[in-house]
């Protein structure tokens, strides 16, 4: 269920899934199952083999959302959001740029471990180092 075009109120979403980040641009008005679908769609092009943590589900519904619990400190860890598949983004107080987490749920399965990895100075410092030989 792609779109062609972006809508002026359409919200950039990153959603996060270990090391792998998807943008997608969300109606705030659609359904949680049509972020889902759209959400699962993506993932198929791009991943058809599954993420490397993960198979792709066979439902859109397996698909899980959380938000930081503290959006200046992702060490925090993260809020799972309970949803109705009748629930909108903008009912959930989703805003333009924002970080989603995601993780694919096991058939019959409602808990899921939220993992994903940030960027940090000292992973980029330790990189550096290597390269100029220091370690």
């Amino acid at each position: 269920m792609q779109r062609n075009g972006v809508r002026d109120i359409d919200l950039s979403i990153r959603f996060k899934n270990g090391r792998h980040t998807i943008l997608l641009f969300v109606d705030p008005m659609a359904t949680f199952s049509q972020v889902q679908q759209e959400l699962l769609d993506v993932l198929r092009e791009r991943y058809p083999d599954g993420l490397p943590t993960s198979q792709l589900p066979s439902e859109a519904s397996q698909i899980k959302f959380a938000v930081l619990k503290n959006k200046t400190d992702p060490t925090q860890g993260w809020k799972p959001l309970d949803l109705a598949s009748d629930d909108h983004p903008a009912d959930k107080g989703f805003q333009d740029n924002m970080v989603v987490a995601f993780a694919i749920a096991a058939d019959g399965e409602d808990d899921v471990d939220f993992e994903v990895e940030f960027p940090s100075y000292e992973e980029d410092e330790v990189d550096e180092a290597e390269e100029a030989g220091e370690l």
